[in-house]
């Protein structure tokens, strides 16, 4: 069910986005899931020590990838949408062919859980962090790690690149949010150094300018990099305990789209910073969205009591 709460602030009146399909494949909790940059693959990591590449389009499963030991926390995709990473709890990240199906890489060298993952834009790095508190960046053509950041005190949550990749900024469950140049592993900007709540996902907008940062105060923020000033929160979703992830909707109006321990998505418009949708269906904790980068459709995954990947459209 989609409960539409509010109307968006565009003249064009908010078409609500409805259930599509539930993709069931995986035996445990489902931790991630992101569509391909080109928007037709979908890959969703889980705890079963499994990624599924899914085709876009038909929401069929094209290929199951098997050689973790241990559960899957993230995934990100290369930016031809040629490749996909994982980042897993056996310490270990592997690049993937998504056409095939084969292991092409693995990068070793982290000392507890690999925790998130992603590839900068040009696609020749990928950065990673880890509960062993660092943020590592590797070069993909050799899989050799050139930084090795010590970055926080904490397990780190996320790690993300700006859109030129010369940015990474990295979250951590110390209550930090920092900045770090690319090419010298070197720490720019604090952007938040609260100590609590925990940050448990940080990313930069599409245009690079800003920073959407969640805490586990059920709490998301909106920063602007250039001045370190906090300019709008979304609320109303539930994250106290799990590292939620977020996104941005830029297809059809601009929305901040989350997922929620109440187990449903919800949706925000982005400057008025309104509750626009809450879709529900899933019967546990909401972990992680996706959006789609040209269709009005969202991924959405859901963690050991629900174990599915939810489809969501808006009719045109």
């Amino acid at each position: 069910m989609a409960t539409s709460t509010n109307s968006s602030n565009s003249s064009q009146p908010y078409k609500p986005y409805r259930h599509l399909k539930t993709l069931t494949a995986h035996n445990l909790a489902v931790s991630c899931v992101k569509f391909s940059n080109d928007g037709t693959l979908l890959a969703s990591g889980s705890l079963d020590k499994t990624l599924i590449i899914w085709s876009s389009a038909t929401l069929s499963l094209l290929h199951r990838l098997t050689g973790h030991s241990e559960g899957i926390s993230d995934i990100a995709w290369s930016s031809d949408s040629h490749y996909v990473c994982s980042a897993s709890d056996d310490r270990t990240l592997r690049i993937w062919d998504a056409n095939t199906g084969d292991c092409v890489k693995i990068l070793r060298g982290h000392t507890h859980i690999v925790f998130c993952v992603n590839f900068n834009p040009q696609s020749n790095y990928i950065v990673s962090g880890s509960f062993d508190e660092t943020v590592r960046v590797w070069e993909v053509k050799t899989g050799k790690c050139i930084h090795v950041i010590k970055a926080h005190d904490m397990p780190v949550t996320s790690v993300h690149f700006n859109r030129d990749g010369s940015l990474i900024v990295s979250g951590s469950h110390d209550g930090s949010c920092k900045i770090w140049d690319t090419n010298a592993g070197a720490l720019l900007k604090t952007l938040i150094d609260d100590k609590l709540p925990a940050v448990s996902f940080a990313r930069f907008s599409p245009n690079g300018k800003f920073i959407l940062v969640a805490t586990l105060n059920n709490t998301l923020k909106l920063w602007n990099y250039a001045t370190g000033k906090f300019l709008k929160i979304y609320s109303g979703h539930e994250n106290k305990v799990y590292c939620v992830t977020s996104t941005f909707s830029v297809t059809n109006g601009r929305y901040i789209v989350s997922g929620s321990e109440d187990r449903c998505v919800y949706l925000w418009d982005l400057q008025m910073r309104n509750l626009i949708q809450k879709l529900e269906g899933h019967t546990d904790t909401v972990i992680a969205v996706s959006c789609h980068p040209r269709e009005n459709k969202i991924a959405s995954a859901g963690l050991d009591g629900d174990r599915t990947v939810r489809i969501w459209v808006q009719d045109s």
